[in-house]
């Protein structure tokens, strides 16, 4: 998969995107209604947030009836999975992204529970 540097770097130039990208990497499989509820933002804001990651070549998706999943892309070019692990690691000492964890620990549909509440 080729992966343009300007676009990789303009996706992880927005908070929204980098906290998204951190849930899908601490958890795997993510809903949109789960990042949602755990970064309390509004499902517009996060399925474009998402949107960005995806044309970017960060994260894959795929539909469960009316759900969509996302997580990281399993075939990111190595030297732009050391870029997101690193960027991972370093926002793990992040307030903000302890907090958005901890919700996202807390959801109703997790853990087992892959399908979104109705």
């Amino acid at each position: 998969m080729h992966i343009e540097q300007t676009q990789l770097f303009s996706a992880l130039s927005n908070p929204i995107r980098l906290r998204c990208l951190y849930l899908l990497a601490k958890n795997g499989e993510v809903c949109v209604c789960e990042i949602v509820d755990a970064l309390r933002i509004t499902q517009p804001s996060a399925s474009k947030s998402l949107s960005s990651l995806k044309a970017a070549g960060l994260v894959s998706d795929r539909r469960d009836a009316n759900w969509i999943y996302y997580s990281l892309s399993y075939d990111m070019p190595d030297w732009v999975n050391t870029i997101v692990r690193t960027t991972v690691s370093e926002m793990g000492a992040s307030k903000t992204c302890i907090s958005d964890q901890k919700r996202f620990k807390r959801l109703v549909a997790r853990p087992g529970n892959t399908a979104c509440p109705d």
